[in-house]
């Protein structure tokens, strides 16, 4: 199950064929959904979470809380849509395009992928880009 919810004004398009896409990303790395929550939120609800729960004193545009248990991904994922925003603009890449990258980064995350090291990062940046080339891909 993949659940949705909104701390800010943002409102994502198409929650089902994000969920769809979301399934099928987890699916494609041979591991089964368990239960996804994506909390929509602003800069100041983010580091707010960062600090208390985290420690860390900035800005960032994710943090996930992974209760994957085995091959059954589950967690919850905060994205800030500010920073989506700031990223895509930095990135000169589009709004959309950012934020799929984040939605999926989080899943690959708990699906094993790391990105400390900069092989990792590579690695990881890989499966970000085949993931959302599936986006639109029906199963």
């Amino acid at each position: 199950m993949i659940n949705f919810n909104y701390e800010t004004d943002f409102i994502l398009e198409n929650e089902t064929d994000y969920k769809d896409w979301i399934t099928l990303s987890i699916h494609s790395e041979k591991k089964k959904l368990g239960e996804l929550t994506y909390v929509f939120c602003d800069d100041e609800y983010l580091h707010k979470i960062n600090v208390e729960y985290l420690n860390h004193d900035t800005l960032t545009d994710i943090i996930s809380f992974d209760y994957t248990e085995g091959d059954v991904i589950s967690g919850d994922i905060f994205i800030s849509v500010e920073r989506v925003k700031d990223n895509a603009s930095d990135y000169n890449t589009s709004f959309n395009e950012e934020l799929k990258r984040v939605i999926i980064h989080g899943v690959m995350h708990y699906c094993g992928y790391k990105d400390k090291s900069k092989n990792d990062e590579l690695v990881m940046r890989k499966k970000e880009n085949e993931k959302i080339a599936m986006f639109h891909v029906k199963h």
